[in-house]
């Protein structure tokens, strides 16, 4: 009997030994895993990573949730890009947490939110996994929430969705850009359309994320949320009193559902503006707009021309420069660092081909690229690069350049010709650039 008893309280302390050391997961346990991501923070006009500047050459990723999807997406492509873009060392990501609509021609398809206010179950998924993905490599994403332009849906969406008609498509041939910008600036006004808006931003900031089971707003890999992607004040001035209301509200509103990350606008800069850089100013003389941006687009802007591109691509390089110190200046100003979010080169002669030259793009980058590594050894308040964008493994039609549904997503928006701003796996001189911009900016 006693040896019956004695065998019965080894094994009870046996269990009781094992149940105290079996590792479980637990809510403590996975905030203990968050703290081991230093959070990116703004002090003295620069980003501090934990205790320490923090400057960066990271990537435009914005369909990184879809392929990330456990059932449309492709997983082991996404490892993949994720491998290569930390071996030369991007740690920083602008990621879409958005596209709505029910994905027409030259539109994200599937949609986050397909219809307002309900959402892909497998897109969330694939956003949770993303991230969960990019805290295990100790990269940051940036994620936009909204967008100016109708690729993704977007404000046109909202509006379509509350009664304001259909979108005036700028590509198809009854329509005009300026038929789309007139539709699209309503956006900022349209009090359902907003409203629609900030339960998006509610229910994406209070997300919790189903693999690591932190609130996104508790995450610190998550560096910032941009109010949308290239916001604007359209056509006239006088838009920018309901653009101006529209932008505090909103900045203000994902601060006090989240006051630990960073917010920014998510502006192209002047661009945006009406060429008008008091305007620029005022619009982001609020604080809690945590820091600038701006947006770089030679092609798109007429600075690079196709027929003279050696001597265009140096002039373009001379107007990126003044571009980005007029920029800088006003973020000196207004003592807050300044991210170059989004620049862009396409391949000789516009070739969608993945054999086409990139050295004229190789040299824009490479001037660039300059630009932070010297602000960095400066302590200067130009804090980081997000070039557009990575395409990784996508394949392509280079003949056509069409992205239909199905297709593999690259860089490019589904409306505008596949691979003419992608940085592809194969680029191998370019992402060498990115890989030597970034280990000067470390040492």
């Amino acid at each position: 009997m006693r040896i019956y008893k004695s065998i019965i309280t080894l094994v009870t302390v046996l269990v009781f030994i094992s149940c105290k050391t079996e590792p479980k997961t637990t809510q403590n346990e996975t905030n203990d895993v968050k703290d081991t991501i230093p959070l990116i923070t703004v002090k003295d006009a620069k980003f501090f990573k934990g205790d320490k500047p923090y400057y960066f050459v990271g990537a435009n990723y914005w369909y990184g949730p879809l392929i990330a999807a456990k059932n449309i997406g492709d997983r082991d492509r996404l490892i993949k890009e994720l491998d290569l873009m930390k071996e030369v060392g991007i740690d920083n990501l602008r990621i879409l947490a958005g596209a709505e609509g029910d994905g027409g021609d030259s539109r994200v398809y599937p949609a986050l939110q397909y219809e307002q206010g309900k959402y892909n179950e497998d897109l969330l998924d694939g956003l949770d996994f993303l991230l969960s993905e990019m805290r295990k490599r100790n990269m940051y994403a940036v994620l936009y929430l909204n967008n100016n332009w109708i690729w993704s849906g977007g404000m046109s969406q909202y509006l379509t969705w509350n009664g304001y008609g259909e979108v005036p498509n700028p590509f198809l041939e009854q329509y005009s850009w300026d038929d789309y910008m007139n539709y699209t600036k309503q956006f900022h006004s349209c009090e359902p359309c907003m409203e629609a808006y900030y339960k998006h931003l509610k229910f994406i900031i209070g997300r919790t994320n189903s693999y690591t089971g932190l609130k996104y707003s508790d995450d610190n890999i998550v560096m910032s949320w941009q109010v949308a992607n290239e916001p604007r004040v359209l056509m006239t001035p006088d838009h920018e009193k309901a653009f101006a209301g529209w932008l505090n509200k909103t900045v203000d509103l994902i601060k006090s559902l989240d006051p630990n990350h960073l917010v920014s606008t998510g502006t192209e800069g002047k661009h945006g503006f009406l060429q008008d850089m008091d305007m620029y100013e005022r619009l982001h003389n609020n604080k809690n707009i945590d820091y600038l941006a701006m947006h770089m687009w030679p092609k798109n802007w007429g600075w690079y021309d196709i027929n003279n591109e050696k001597e265009t691509t140096l002039e373009s390089i001379d107007k990126a420069n003044a571009y980005m110190n007029e920029h800088i200046e006003i973020a000196k100003k207004l003592q807050k660092p300044i991210v170059m979010s989004e620049f862009g080169f396409p391949r000789e002669k516009e070739s969608l081909s993945l054999d086409a030259s990139v050295e004229n793009r190789n040299t824009f980058y490479n001037a660039i690229f300059n630009r932070i590594v010297e602000s960095k050894k400066e302590q200067g308040i130009l804090a980081g690069l997000n070039f557009w964008g990575f395409a990784g493994f996508a394949k392509t039609n280079a003949e056509s350049g069409k992205w239909v549904h199905g297709d593999d997503f690259s860089a490019d928006p589904p409306q505008e010709p596949q691979g003419l701003n992608s940085v592809f796996a194969s680029d191998t001189s370019t992402l060498d650039l990115i890989k030597e911009a970034n280990k000067a900016i470390i040492e």
